[in-house]
């Protein structure tokens, strides 16, 4: 008897020892951010969280930085199949669904908080909604990305004062309003080209949260800061539609739940980040410099329209509407 459970086991031994593992998919998150930043250290994490919780299922590479390629091909690679999963600006998102883009219109948010408050609500589900259902693609979660604001050459008090100016911006059409109501000349330069388009001359200012000001060494090529505060900012951290279609629910709610984690250990660090970086910036010799925001709101009323971006202003309305926590 003792003979068989020995053959038995040794069977059984062999079966298991000879079965195939679990397969593993390789999978590749794309963006353009610098690895000091929240966004890739986090995104790291995140990677390790869901190979940790899927028992080694999927094994995510991240590609900080744009190695992988500039903000429009990374979101272009979602469809193409180069890239399954990238983090990015509803801006990009609007090329597919142009209302979501409407955070992107100046001063449409009252702060962090607000734009907060605004992920939770129904307003972003319907157009996060809308987005998947022109692309096919998944926002998975929102991240904090940081409040913008102007560097230059050139001191700037005024909107007036930006007259001329040849400031650079995104390729995406939101970004051009403020600076246009503004009068200034704006030049769309790739992200990872605009510290050099800086240091020549090629524009002589920029906007930028001041952790991207920080982490890119802006303050290296620029003299002042205007904390113009035009966009309270934010990316997307989105899952190609190839990649979410053959996911369990297990699995999706899995990439969900640690990429909503991932966004908001981001989220905490970019807002202490920025509450001590005015000092820091004052003490590397820059000028930093508050400016009337009702002056720069009232140019952009009158010389911006939603229409000319594709965005429905009932939607600027209802963002407007939304509490934001912190007594607005």
């Amino acid at each position: 008897m003792k003979t068989y459970l020995t053959i038995a086991a040794l069977a059984a031994g062999l079966i298991v020892a000879g079965a195939p593992a679990q397969a593993q998919t390789k999978l590749k998150w794309a963006h353009v951010y610098e690895t000091s930043e929240p966004f890739h250290t986090e995104s790291v994490w995140a990677a390790e969280e869901i190979k940790k919780r899927s028992n080694g299922k999927y094994e995510i590479t991240v590609y900080p930085a744009s190695q992988l390629g500039k903000e429009t091909d990374i979101n272009q690679g979602l469809t193409l199949g180069t890239v399954d999963m990238i983090i990015s600006g509803s801006s990009f998102a609007a090329r597919a669904y142009a209302p979501i883009g409407v955070t992107y219109y100046p001063f449409i948010f009252r702060g962090p908080e607000h734009l907060l408050a605004y992920v939770k609500s129904d307003v972003f589900k319907e157009m996060a909604k809308g987005y998947q259902e022109k692309s096919g693609h998944q926002i998975l979660s929102v991240t904090y990305y940081g409040t913008r604001h102007t560097t230059s050459n050139k001191p700037i008090k005024t909107c007036a004062d930006m007259k001329g100016l040849k400031i650079r911006v995104p390729d995406v059409p939101a970004y051009l309003a403020m600076p246009r109501a503004c009068g200034a000349n704006t030049t769309p330069i790739a992200f990872a080209e605009v510290y050099l388009a800086l240091q020549n001359g090629t524009v002589e200012a920029q906007e930028n949260p001041l952790n991207t000001i920080d982490a890119k060494k802006f303050y290296e090529v620029q003299k002042h800061i205007v904390l113009t505060g035009h966009i309270v900012d934010h990316l997307n951290t989105v899952v190609a539609k190839q990649l979410w279609d053959k996911l369990s629910p297990e699995d999706r709610k899995l990439f969900t739940d640690v990429a909503q984690e991932a966004a908001e250990r981001a989220t905490k660090k970019i807002q202490a980040d920025e509450v001590k970086l005015v000092q820091v910036f004052k003490d590397r010799g820059l000028s930093v410099t508050e400016i009337d925001k009702a002056d720069f709101l009232a140019n952009v009323q009158k010389n911006v329209t939603f229409e000319q971006f594709g965005y429905r202003k009932s939607d600027w309305e209802r963002i407007q509407a939304i509490k934001d926590g912190s007594g607005s």
